[in-house]
């Protein structure tokens, strides 16, 4: 049976012929994408790599408003990210959830006169914010969303208060205050369905595509075959690398000046007990000693801690250097600093480069998280995606979408504002009752069918009704709910090309710190048998995860061969079933229950 991706080539193959070539698969490139084929066009999306797998696929996991925004009096994007961070609460609550985040305070009166002078653009550098700053922002914030409200309202403590529920905090705070924002659990699944959507639209990885006189030139660089391609009207999302992507696709007029520039962000995923616990369900949105924001918060288990933002010359791939991780864990003691935090905690790290606009600003925090498209002329012309978030992504789209219209003379069919996104179409508003209905139907534990619903919504049923009765829906090790018949779904429904497809992005294993050598050959064997690889093919496919993983995530062999040793330690001694945490529903760290919000 052909693979989905031979299916979408020989489809190129019968009909070169696009109403519109999206390049680059990042979330912008899939956002416009849906946008555009929802409306009845014919689309082509090309991502010379796997789709997320660039600065989409390093996100600081938040759906947030942009609280910090205000200083730069960017109003109108907050206002449209709390409104996309609402909408994306409606639409995809499988993966985004609330998140009450929590501020520590050390002074009253910091940061006033510093957060008006930057409102007016007299100043750069960064300060302290005191209790009266961070009052007069939250209630902001919470007045922007005051006629539609879905989360609740900020709430302010003295250090009694705070201590009361925070022991392990700063003991020289004074204050803290909480709000409510949102994280995103899987990121790179948010928009698998685009496919489903639109049948007629094709969305390829691992290729790329150059003009061709007054066409376009496919390239499958997985067999280096070529297919001739045409489009009336590009739209370029390829993020950090807009610059060298215009002129790849032969611009009749090019631009004076570079559109974007790039910041580096870093993070970390730790595995610390001690701080998993102190944190208590919430995120801390602090201040570091440089005034850099910085976030913690609970991950599936784990603790996110991130992140730098360093002015980087050239978009290329990049990693979390040790001087960098020293600062984010500099940073994690700075908060709690009677817990021990240690570069032994860290079970892996990630870094993408920001596309953020061309700025004068020194600071880096100052320059805009805003987005625009930038029209170039030309026989076919080009738009190109500048800046972006993720949890403006859908609005982004929206804009680019309406501006190709416009260009191509056709009319908008629909909206997608209150469009449910994957398994959040007909996602029960009580999971738990789902996943005792997946338990009940399928004869699954309550742990396996707890992860189900977290990680797919509605279209769990899907994976359970596909693994059933198979002989291999066995989980790959003692770390991880995850089967190796649920590998084989994967590979046939999610475009997998490669092992890092499945370990970095089709599901949590490598971040979640739960992948091994072990459950590497387990996933490299179903791959090869989909995909009639040789035992050579394999082994390098195998080798060049192993090398991916030390170079750019910090988990190096030895780790993954501890944790194979580990890993089956765990599988002797397995847990009970659990009952899943109704709010943020985090699986439960291993001998450990998840946190109730508090």
């Amino acid at each position: 049976m052909p693979d989905q991706r031979s299916l979408i080539l020989d489809k190129i193959r019968h009909n070169g012929a696009f109403d519109v070539v999206v390049v680059g698969g990042g979330i912008n490139g899939i956002g416009v994408f849906r946008e555009l084929a929802l409306q009845g066009l014919k689309v082509l999306l090309v991502e010379r790599s796997d789709f997320c797998s660039g600065c989409s696929a390093a996100p600081s996991r938040m759906i947030h408003g942009g609280l910090r925004y205000l200083e730069n009096g960017e109003f109108g994007l907050v206002q449209e990210s709390l409104r996309e961070r609402d909408a994306l609460l409606a639409n995809a609550p499988h993966m985004v959830r609330p998140l009450p985040t929590t501020i520590p305070i050390r002074t009253v009166f910091s940061g006033l006169m510093n957060g008006a002078a930057g409102f007016l653009g007299l100043s750069e550098a960064p300060s302290s914010r005191g209790a009266l700053a961070i009052k007069a922002g939250l209630a902001l914030y919470d007045w922007t969303t005051r006629k539609r409200r879905v989360l609740p309202r900020h709430k302010f403590r003295g250090a009694r208060t705070t201590f009361a529920q925070w022991p392990a905090l700063d003991p020289k705070l004074r204050f803290s205050a909480t709000y409510y924002d949102a994280w995103i659990s899987y990121p790179e699944r948010l928009l698998l369905d685009a496919g489903r959507l639109a049948p007629d639209s094709l969305a390829l990885n691992r290729a790329q595509i150059t003009r061709a006189g007054s066409a376009f030139e496919l390239t499958d660089m997985t067999t280096d075959e070529r297919f001739p391609v045409s489009a009336k009207a590009i739209v370029n999302a390829t993020g950090a690398w807009i610059d060298s992507a215009i002129a790849r696709l032969d611009a009749s007029e090019k631009p004076l000046a570079p559109l974007v520039e790039g910041t580096k962000g870093s993070h970390l995923i730790l595995d610390n007990e001690p701080l998993y616990q102190a944190l208590g369900g919430h995120m801390i949105f602090f201040e570091n000693a440089d005034g850099r924001i910085c976030i913690m918060f609970p991950y599936l288990g784990k603790v996110l801690v991130g992140s730098t933002d360093i002015r980087v010359s050239e978009a290329s791939r990049v990693r979390c250097e040790p001087a960098e991780a020293d600062y984010i864990l500099a940073a994690a003691r700075l908060v709690f600093p009677a817990i021990p935090v240690h570069a032994s905690d860290v079970v892996f790290t990630y870094s993408g480069i920001r596309p953020l606009p061309k700025s004068d600003h020194a600071f880096t925090g100052r320059i805009s998280r805003g987005h625009s498209v930038h029209r170039i002329a030309g026989d076919i012309p080009q738009f190109c995606m500048i800046g972006g978030k993720w949890t403006t992504f859908r609005a982004f789209a929206e804009q680019a979408a309406d501006a190709v219209l416009a260009k191509l003379g056709r009319e908008r069919l629909c909206g997608t504002l209150t469009m449910p996104i994957g398994g959040g179409l007909g996602f029960p508003g009580d999971p738990a009752s789902l996943a005792a209905d997946l338990a009940g139907e399928f004869a699954l534990s309550g742990d396996r069918a707890a992860y189900l619903v977290d990680r797919y919504g509605s279209g769990a049923r899907d994976i359970a009704l596909f693994c059933v009765g198979r002989p291999d829906d066995i989980r790959l090790d003692g770390r991880t709910e995850t089967t190796a018949a649920e590998i084989v779904y994967l590979i046939r429904h999610e475009f997998v090309t490669c092992l890092s497809d499945l370990v970095l992005r089709r599901t949590s294993l490598a971040i979640c710190g739960d992948i091994s050598m072990a459950t590497i050959e387990r996933i490299a064997d179903a791959l090869a048998a989909e995909r009639g690889w040789s035992d050579r093919q394999r082994v390098g496919e195998v080798q060049s995860l192993v090398v991916e993983l030390d170079t750019y995530h910090g988990v190096s062999q030895e780790m993954l061969d501890q944790r194979t040793i580990s890993g089956a330690e765990d599988e002797g001694q397995r847990q009970g079933p659990h009952e899943p945490d109704v709010h943020q529903r985090q699986l439960p760290r291993r001998g450990a229950r998840s946190r109730r919000l508090q």
